[in-house]
């Protein structure tokens, strides 16, 4: 089976291919657009999608050396996302589909990022999940294929969307969590106590009363400390969210009692939350599985595997799929 996975959710404009059981191609588009602004400005995103999406495909095609004749199915994002992105790639999907009479796979984006990991690790169940992204943080225990049970969110502020935000308040450039992670490293993570909201408390999180004790310490802060001590605050941050997420990861897996959990999203490339995570998984005995970095931002081929899971348990769709912004359990 061949799969073209196509990834546009947000501001990466990706395409993959997946045949024999192995990804052959993995393409992205970056938007250095939006660094201007902070943040991803949506209408600019969609604009660059349209203009790229063609392209890309292309040479995914071109790099596995797969034509479009090959093509058994098209897997692409479905949701959540912003919605003029997804329908970029959603119109994109369709039309290839019917003019090459073959079948479309709507994929959960979220879902993907689990799935990510069967790339280059076996496919195991039941195991848990916590992805952090950022617009997602979110524990998940996995059964079998498909089937999921929400075990705990966030109730503000994802843990992607609060190293950015806090990032910004320290001047940093978009997107903030890469440069805090770096700058990280060479810091004290015991050099300021940030608050660990909920983390004796339950499966869910909360990150915005972090992103307020950031701003008030760094309101009382001369400018000139702050640069001196820069390091240390990413630190003391980093430190802050990766033991939470680190926390509750732990005790999802205790309750559940399962041999096997993953990391997954973008902040699982987080070199802190890594460690932390190796180190507990190592203490409970349990099997560890993160994707290889290429794979934990968003990426096509994390699409494209999911897409022929689907394909697999005969879970198609048809061309009246539509896009859907938010997440729901």
């Amino acid at each position: 089976m061949t799969i073209l996975g196509i990834e546009s959710s947000c501001d990466e404009t990706a395409a993959a291919i997946f045949a024999d059981g192995k990804i052959l191609s993995n393409i992205i588009a970056s938007q250095a657009v939006h660094e201007q602004f902070g943040g991803v400005v949506p209408e600019l995103a969609s604009r660059a999608h349209h203009k790229t999406i063609s392209k890309t495909v292309a040479q995914a095609l071109k790099k596995a050396s797969v034509s479009v004749d090959d093509l058994d199915g098209v897997a692409v994002s479905q949701g959540p996302g912003l919605m003029g992105s997804l329908l970029v790639g959603l119109s994109f999907a369709k039309g290839l589909a019917l003019s090459r009479k073959i079948p479309v796979i709507g994929v959960n984006h979220i879902d993907a990022h689990m799935y990510a990991n069967f790339i280059e690790h076996d496919e195991v169940y039941p195991f848990v999940a916590l992805i952090v992204s950022g617009g997602h943080t979110r524990l998940v225990y996995v059964e079998e294929p498909f089937r999921h049970k929400v075990l705990g969110k966030t109730r503000d502020d994802a843990a992607g969307e609060a190293f950015d935000k806090i990032g910004k308040i320290l001047d940093l450039p978009y997107p903030a969590g890469p440069v805090m992670d770096k700058l990280s490293r060479d810091g004290d993570p015991k050099f300021h106590a940030f608050p660990r909201a909920m983390i004796n408390k339950g499966l869910d999180f909360s990150f915005s009363g972090l992103k307020t004790s950031a701003l008030y310490y760094t309101q009382e802060l001369e400018p000139s400390f702050i640069k001196k001590h820069l390091h240390d605050i990413c630190a003391s941050i980093s430190d802050a969210i990766t033991d939470v997420l680190t926390v509750k990861l732990e005790r999802a897996a205790k309750q559940n009692k399962v041999k096997h959990m993953m990391l997954a999203g973008g902040v699982s490339a987080n070199s802190m939350l890594r460690a932390k995570v190796e180190k507990m998984a190592r203490k409970l005995g349990i099997n560890l599985m993160i994707p290889a970095m290429h794979y934990c931002t968003d990426n096509a081929a994390m699409i494209a595997i999911t897409g022929a899971m689907k394909a697999r348990e005969n879970l198609y769709d048809d061309l009246n799929l539509k896009p859907f912004a938010r997440m729901e359990d």
